[in-house]
């Protein structure tokens, strides 16, 4: 008996070490999105720094089982065996929800997801008791604390609001103070602006992160929380002393400072607070498991007779546990992909300049863009004309010094980075000190989408697409509420009915999924940087829009030449699978291309003044380019088309002349690529000449099925693909000689330019 349950603890535990992976990973956008976006420092600083602050953090943080003590649901209402199937329907619950998110590299809150897991698994588990005792339903509310589940909606409400609207207020009269161009004016208020900063992140630190460490004595902490007014003014006029000083004699960029030690606050409190989402559960089970062996070994009570009234007590974790986690957690932060892709996708939401935009504009996005348009015009109108002015200047983007060639545009500036950090940490000491239910990422997110919106990131070409995926986002979070609370719920059935199989399947899933999720991550990536990806600061010269457009021409010419060749195969042996695979393949490729010429407007810009010329030359491939796409683009849906609505196969001789001009193309395709990989623009004039006599085999193919028609042909639908097939072919040829001579005379032309 005491064997099964030492086997629950070790699942547990790793679990916790698979969550505290998972978890950080999402959770790491809380600090580093700040820090990521603006470049304030290198990213290896930025890391450095927040590894500090976690390790410190969760080395000494109190390790209470916060979660238990306060009643989300009644522990001595349940015996120690099905407390012990509660802790792992959460745990693996958490796990397999959180990898979820960060695989769509999207934030979500943990200390959500655990407590409406524990939620979900305790009501399951207090309904089958009842089912089998008493069968009234109504004493269902005496296993769980309802109180408390209302508290953190409410406060997830409230947040969202709050934090919202402070962001855009104060970022709206910060921007105002220092327009975009603020290195002149931080030193005359930069002194000011750093002393409330600090001041914050102080009080930060000692109401939400120290608060948490086990090491300080308590007599310390109320008389913080006594004498918060004092502690606040005093630190004002030291800190702004300390900040005029630094920036007067030794030209300290005061920005980066409070980005720096606002990022170390954040990391600090976000371990020491919220490392009980991850190991609070298995410790918890742990410390269960040693009140029940007690009671056993002095009484022999069985684990489904124990009342576990013992677990609301207050008890810390030894420090060996903290240690090990805290290690977990630092690894976790440098090697974590998808920890990356998480804060990439808040940095997206918040940055600057208009670009890819990864979410979709929706019914609601549009809607709210469209009311928010028309009261803005309302609030314009009733505002006098010079004031408007004056005010619309202090939001100037134009004359926003532009970073040195080749490196990467920050996201959005220091004081924006500065102003999330500090109203985040403000607002989340102050509910911490009200004692309000409140989730980190729920504020450090929402700050950050109210400072982009009040400095006109959202405009009029990027506003529909932010929107659309803070909604996405924000719809995220009430997701993981309702699928944390049904799917621990269903985990504890089916252990509750499965025993020890039922777990060791459920936790071998949970690991398969974890693995897989990882594998199919890991490859994206690696397509991906596979992938050349445009970036406004890489063509500047007409060798570099050579190159460039060379490894566009190749990679597109490439996989033309693949989908080409598996379209016609799939189509004669009618397979249906593979064609639906070709076309998503499509889909991807006119994604890329609409990426590239939607970046049009940053390539003209980067260029230099000698190679203006040539954005028309690099405009018009691409043109030449997405030609070609949509070709191969009806080639393929057709095909999957006319497979999927069940029409009857080609014939023989349809698709052998089919594979006849597929091998010439192949030669073809393979000779332009080899052209454009080897730089070798010479030989284009031998691939232009196998031009006419590719076409006229179209045409002559072209003119048999009119043949065919006259005597044997029986079907319109087959006619119909069979015409489209070729005049698509056709056009994909024409379009692709069009791109080689246009090249071929722009290289001659920069060659007797540069000679």
């Amino acid at each position: 008996m005491e064997n099964v349950y030492i086997l629950m603890l070790i699942a547990l535990f790793t679990l916790a070490i698979i969550d505290l992976v998972v978890g950080v990973s999402n959770d790491a956008v809380n600090f580093l999105n700040s820090a990521v976006g603006s470049k304030a420092v290198p990213l290896r600083k930025i890391l450095i720094v927040a590894s500090i602050g976690v390790a410190v953090g969760a080395v000494f943080s109190s390790g209470l089982m916060e979660v238990a003590r306060e009643g989300i649901f009644i522990p001595g209402k349940f015996h120690f065996e099905e407390i012990m199937i509660i802790f792992l329907a959460v745990m693996i619950a958490d796990v397999i929800l959180l990898d979820f998110f960060n695989s769509l590299g999207l934030p979500t809150s943990t200390t959500v997801s655990i407590v409406f897991e524990l939620l979900g698994a305790a009501v399951f588990v207090a309904l089958i008791k009842i089912y089998y005792s008493t069968g009234d339903y109504e004493t269902l509310f005496t296993f769980i604390n309802t109180s408390k589940a209302t508290q953190i909606i409410i406060g997830i409400l409230l947040s969202v609001v709050i934090a919202f609207t402070l962001g855009s207020i104060i970022q709206y009269f910060s921007r105002l103070i220092f327009t975009f161009q603020y290195e002149k004016k931080l030193k005359y208020i930069g002194a000011i602006f750093g002393g409330l900063s600090f001041t914050a992140l102080l009080y930060f630190i000692l109401m939400k992160g120290i608060s948490s460490i086990s090491l300080v004595p308590p007599d310390f902490l109320d008389y913080v929380k006594n004498n918060s007014l004092i502690i606040v003014i005093s630190g004002f006029l030291l800190f702004t002393g300390i900040s005029h000083v630094a920036i007067t004699l030794f030209k300290v960029n005061i920005l980066k400072t409070i980005i720096v030690i606002g990022t170390f606050a954040l990391a600090l409190a976000f371990a020491g607070n919220d490392l009980v989402n991850f190991i609070g559960v298995p410790i918890a089970a742990w410390q269960s498991f040693e009140i029940w062996h007690a009671a056993y070994q002095a009484t022999g009570v069985l684990p489904s007779q124990l009342l576990m009234s013992g677990l609301s007590e207050e008890v810390s974790t030894p420090i060996l546990f903290l240690i090990l986690a805290g290690l977990v957690m630092v690894t976790t932060l440098w090697f974590s992909k998808k920890a990356m892709r998480v804060t990439q996708t808040e940095i997206k939401l918040a940055r600057q300049e208009v670009g890819d935009e990864r979410f979709e504009p929706n019914f609601f996005s549009r809607g709210i863009v469209r009311y928010f348009i028309i009261v803005g015009n309302v609030f314009q109108s009733l505002i006098p004309d010079f004031l408007s002015q004056k005010m619309s200047s202090k939001f100037n983007k134009e004359t926003v010094p532009v970073d040195e060639k080749g490196l990467e545009v920050p996201s959005f500036d220091l004081v924006r980075a500065s102003v999330n950090l500090v109203v985040a940490s403000v607002l989340i000491s102050m509910a911490t000190n009200l004692k309000l239910p409140l989730s980190t990422t729920y504020v450090t997110f929402m700050v950050a989408m109210g400072t982009s919106f009040a400095d006109g990131a959202w405009d009029r070409d990027s506003a529909v697409f932010r929107v659309a995926g803070v909604l996405n986002v924000i719809g995220g979070w009430f997701v993981t509420a309702c699928t944390a609370f049904l799917g621990a719920g269903l985990f504890a059935v089916i252990i509750y009915f499965g025993g020890i199989i039922a777990i060791a399947i459920l936790v071998l899933l949970a690991v398969i999924l974890i693995v897989r999720s990882t594998v199919l991550h890991s490859r994206k990536l690696k397509e991906e940087k596979k992938r050349k990806r445009f970036k406004r600061s890489d063509i500047i010269t007409i060798n570099e829009i050579t190159i460039e457009s060379s490894q566009n021409i190749s990679s597109v010419i490439g996989r033309i030449n693949k989908m080409y060749t598996k379209t016609v195969d799939s189509l004669g042996l009618h397979d249906l699978n593979k064609l639906k695979k070709s076309s998503k393949g499509i889909e991807e490729l006119e994604l890329e291309i609409d990426e590239l010429k939607g970046n049009i407007f940053y390539f003209i810009k980067s260029l230099d003044d000698e190679s203006v010329e040539a954005g028309k030359f690099y405009i018009l491939i691409l043109d030449h380019l997405q030609d070609m796409v949509q070709s191969i683009g009806f080639i393929t849906r057709n095909s999957y088309n006319h497979v999927h609505n069940n029409h009857k196969n080609l014939k023989f001789n349809q698709t052998r002349d089919l594979k006849a001009i597929d091998t010439k193309m192949q030669v073809l395709f393979d000779d332009i690529k080899l052209i454009f990989d080897s730089h070798s623009f010479s030989n284009i004039d031998n691939v232009i000449a196998e031009k006419r006599v590719l076409l006229e085999n179209v045409s002559e193919l072209i003119q048999r099925q009119i043949d065919r028609i006259r005597t044997t042909e029986t079907s319109p639908k087959n006619s119909k693909l069979y015409f489209g097939l070729l005049l698509e072919t056709k056009d994909l040829i024409s379009s692709t000689m069009s791109l080689l001579q246009l090249f071929q005379e722009f290289h001659k032309e920069a060659k007797q330019t540069n000679y």
